[in-house]
């Protein structure tokens, strides 16, 4: 499904009422239907006395409709105005007020007398929309801080009050809900973290525009599952492979990656890539570690570099890299490889001199961050997937934790852009974003997953679909996908989250 943003939303709602011809006030009356049939649920087990908190605006009046039509189907609803509602001058907004006035739901304006919020048994939060922006003020702020004081269940209209619906940044105050009902498409905000924990479960409300919309304004931002991998990427998710299938048909990868000092990233990358489905995966790592690994996994074809003095990887040749690299399917490079002085142009020429598909990770993006010129290095044919966690784009972009963290999906889209790379920008809400604009947001994973060895696995995992010949998008998205959710399951096995370690999730892939 698209995800849209609040500029990108308003075109595709004015479109729709102006050359489709569907009034506005028939898609108000089906967005607070739409949230109606969801308070209903939620009353069997809340109680059957609500009160909608409405702002001033299309936002307020979605409210209001699914006031008169949860109070047509018997529940005893109330309305609580943001501002006076003399104040709610024209257009769709007014007629509601009017018509949920004579009606005769009871209402009030904030701040005429104090909220007896003990009286009531959920909360609709109708105050503002996602063309809000900033913190919000008076009335509103102190509804909202009320509301979630309140420990009622708050049940939000397309989005929670306080959370920018492009970004996902959290103002205070910020409304906490249960359940947001959101309208037509996902709004960016609701799948980014931190706005995404305040949005409670979320579900998309169709209210009348067409999804065709969205393709025909070329909108390129995905919510990542198993659908769109299936129908929109063209991926088996299944893993269903031909009855005379053999190890050659499904690609070989080399992983360099670990060291003497840092054996274990390596070893979780290739394992990865083993269970990735990949039908041959073999380890280049330093001589003295190699000596350390046979029997670690004996599916693994290890490949010793640099001689009997070679510990680390400074002690490596490019050169023997790219020898070992010749005929291979795909190369994952970085996890566990350790830094060393000139380490940059090292990568250069393990960048310059390979033809298949790269995945650049861990110590190898820091090596990159650091080689300022990388931009100018000579253009790749093959395919580059990049994966950084957000303290290495930081580096990559110059620019602090804090900002990439402010709006991932345009900070990834804009680099992959610019870059002519597959970037998978990894954290809560995991991104991918393709060199042609594309951004697809994932849907799986955990917080038991933010554990050491857990982006190694990853690399490998992405790794081996490149080796078995997906595309880089696709590589990338059913790689983030296949991940999160076998994080997914492993937590599920586990008396908690914090329990999980990386090797939990290679034995769910």
């Amino acid at each position: 499904m698209h995800v849209v943003t609040a500029e990108e939303m308003k075109k595709l709602e004015l479109e729709t009422i102006q050359q489709i011809h569907i009034p506005a006030i028939l898609l108000m009356e089906n967005a607070g239907r739409g949230v109606a049939e969801a308070v209903l649920r939620e009353a069997k087990s809340s109680g059957s006395r609500w009160l909608v908190l409405a702002g001033k605006g299309n936002n307020g009046a979605d409210g209001v409709v699914a006031a008169r039509q949860l109070a047509e189907a018997g529940l005893e609803m109330s309305i609580i105005y943001a501002e006076e509602p003399d104040d709610y001058g024209s257009g769709e907004a007014l007629l509601q007020r009017d018509i949920a006035q004579e009606w005769g739901i009871p209402f009030a304006a904030a701040g005429d007398a104090p909220v007896e919020w003990w009286h009531y048994d959920g909360i609709i939060d109708a105050l503002l929309g996602t063309g809000s922006k900033g913190a919000p003020r008076r009335k509103y702020a102190e509804l909202i801080t009320e509301a979630n004081e309140s420990g009622l269940p708050i049940v939000s209209v397309d989005i929670p009050s306080g959370i920018d619906a492009d970004t996902g940044e959290v103002y205070i105050p910020c409304i906490k809900a249960k359940q947001t009902i959101s309208f037509a498409f996902y709004k960016r905000g609701l799948l980014q973290f931190p706005g995404a924990a305040q949005a409670g479960t979320i579900e998309i409300c169709p209210i009348g525009i067409p999804a065709k919309l969205a393709v025909k304004h070329d909108i390129r931002t995905f919510r990542l599952d198993e659908f769109l991998l299936k129908q929109r990427l063209a991926v088996a998710t299944n893993g269903t492979r031909t009855a005379d299938a053999h190890k050659g048909s499904y690609g070989h990868v080399l992983l360099a990656a670990g060291s003497r000092s840092m054996s274990g990233a390596g070893l979780l990358s290739s394992k990865a890539a083993l269970r990735g489905g990949c039908g041959l995966a073999t380890w280049a790592l330093p001589e003295q570690a190699a000596r350390l690994m046979p029997g670690h996994l004996p599916e693994l074809m290890l490949a010793a570099l640099g001689g009997a003095g070679a510990a680390e990887w400074s002690g490596v040749q490019p050169e023997e890299l790219l020898a070992l690299a010749a005929g291979k399917d795909a190369l994952v490079i970085g996890p566990g490889l350790g830094r060393w002085e000139a380490d940059g142009s090292w990568l250069r020429s393990v960048w310059e001199g390979t033809a298949c598909p790269l995945v650049v990770d861990a110590d190898a993006l820091n090596m990159l961050a650091d080689a300022k010129d990388w931009t100018s290095w000579t253009q790749r044919q093959a395919p580059v997937i990049l994966t950084p966690h957000p303290g290495e784009m930081a580096r990559l972009a110059g620019i602090s934790v804090s900002d990439v963290q402010r709006d991932r999906v345009s900070l990834a889209r804009s680099f992959a852009s610019q870059h002519g790379v597959t970037l998978v920008l990894k954290g809560a809400g995991t991104v991918v974003a393709t060199p042609e604009g594309y951004v697809y947001l994932n849907t799986t994973g955990n917080p038991g997953m933010a554990t050491g060895g857990s982006g190694d696995v990853l690399a490998g995992l992405i790794g081996s679909l490149l080796a078995q010949g997906f595309r880089a998008e696709q590589a990338a998205a059913f790689g983030v996908y296949s991940h999160g959710a076998a994080g997914d399951r492993a937590a599920a096995k586990r008396h908690s989250p914090g329990s999980l370690i990386a090797g939990d999730i290679i034995e769910e892939l």
